[in-house]
């Protein structure tokens, strides 16, 4: 998995609202059926914070969880309407019905 896709995956997992660590890995695997690793999560959260897309937040019951900014809000809803666009023409490639996946 690209660093990318990492991030991706963490803003896609915070877009629901604040979430730690292990609750993001968590969501990820249910999601992919895998988890990233720790230099993976916690790099693509620190690149994340550090690009303004995502804040920490007070410390809960011994975590940190962090939430998207508005930042980060945009971003990913760009990254998501790229991301349709480009699987929408490989399935329509494929002759899938895009609308039908």
């Amino acid at each position: 998995m690209q660093a990318n896709d990492a991030q991706t995956l963490v803003l896609c997992m915070l877009s629901d609202g604040p979430l730690h660590g292990y609750a993001i890995n968590t969501a990820i695997e249910e999601l992919t059926g895998k988890r990233l690793g720790p230099g993976s999560l916690y790099g693509a959260l620190t690149r994340l914070e550090s690009k303004g897309l995502i804040e920490s937040l007070d410390e809960v019951a011994r975590t940190r969880p962090v939430q998207l900014t508005a930042k980060g809000r945009e971003i990913l809803e760009q990254e998501l309407r790229s991301m349709a666009r480009v699987a929408a023409a490989g399935l329509r490639g494929l002759g899938v019905n895009p609308a039908g996946a």
